[in-house]
């Protein structure tokens, strides 16, 4: 049983639009969390500062402060609010421009980020899965590498592998050491090439969470994604997290098991999506206890997890009462 006299430690590893959405529903909770997210964006204003300053990508980090933030809306929105101009702030978000210039007055990303919690009243703790610029790059299955996380899913091409330079990429001992004092590490949701390895990827740090005798859970996308997981089964995404770690170390895994309306498929057809497969023998066989429940919800004509059932989820799995979502 957990020490009741603190809250348990969950850490969340991930990026991307998954991760703030599940941050959202479990800082509701009384959890110590520690999000560790993915600096390997190249795209968009995140993209310019990172080659402008030649500093970690902030947007996914804005994007994790701003889901665990306790301040006014007004504030919130002005942190997220993007320029929409016809000169050089155009596209740029306030938040990522308050984290440059943060970086430049300390001389250090984690710094900056730290003090910006400070400001947004973070519930929680926020750390890059490296303190440097990194760049993303895939090996297609023709051989050919494509270089950019913008980029990799517009390829065309079936990914192989993914990897990360410079080579001297170092994780943060603070990152390190939440892992290893973690209750739960929650992998995902996101995408499961451009968000979710890139941290798994950083030397050390993916072999920590492996070390760690924290239970170990992924959250599974609930579709697929074009240029990156087309045809994905749940077992798919599990087998490419094995892969390229090199061993097999996760415990269970969160899946939906109700159908997705027919409209909202539909909608998902243009962007060649659709629901990742529940194969659940295939699961079974890879060792894995299979949580399953309806886990989504809609934002217009847009699926995400469902913020409250998954973090409510998680929260149950701390305090041991997940016994009757196990499949047996």
């Amino acid at each position: 049983m957990l020490d009741k006299k603190k809250h348990p430690k969950v850490v969340i590893i991930g990026g991307g639009t998954g991760l703030p959405v599940l941050l959202r529903g479990l800082k509701k909770h009384p959890v110590d969390i520690t999000a560790i997210v993915t600096v390997a964006d190249d795209g968009g204003s995140s993209g310019r500062l990172r080659e402008d300053m030649d500093i970690p990508a902030p947007g996914d980090i804005r994007n994790v402060l701003a889901a665990l933030s306790d301040v006014e809306p007004l504030v919130e929105q002005m942190f997220q609010h993007r320029f929409q101009s016809k000169n050089e702030l155009s596209g740029h978000s306030l938040g990522n421009l308050i984290l440059a210039a943060m970086t430049s007055l300390t001389g250090d990303f984690v710094h900056a980020i730290q003090e910006m919690s400070k400001f947004l009243n973070v519930r929680g703790k926020v750390l890059p899965a490296a303190n440097q610029s990194v760049v993303l790059h895939a090996e297609m299955d023709d051989g050919t590498i494509v270089t950019g996380e913008s980029k990799i899913p517009f390829s065309g091409k079936k990914i192989k592998k993914v990897f990360l330079s410079p080579h001297h990429i170092k994780p943060l001992s603070e990152t390190l050491q939440e892992i290893k004092q973690a209750d739960l590490i929650v992998i995902g949701p996101g995408s499961l090439y451009t968000s979710i390895l890139p941290n798994l990827l950083v030397p050390g740090l993916g072999e920590e969470v492996a070390r760690s005798k924290a239970k170990k859970v992924y959250i599974c996308n609930l579709m697929t994604q074009a240029g990156e997981t087309l045809d994905y089964s749940a077992s798919d995404h599990i087998k490419a997290i094995y892969d390229h770690m090199g061993n097999a170390y996760i415990d269970r895994i969160l899946v939906n098991n109700e159908e997705i309306p027919t409209e909202i498929q539909q909608r998902y057809q243009a962007e060649y999506a659709k629901p990742v497969m529940y194969d659940v023998e295939s699961l079974k066989m890879m060792g894995l206890e299979i949580i399953q429940e309806r886990i989504f919800s809609y934002e217009g004509n847009v699926i995400r997890h469902d913020t409250k059932k998954v973090a409510d989820l998680l929260y149950n799995m701390l305090v041991n009462e997940t016994k009757s979502h196990i499949v047996p």
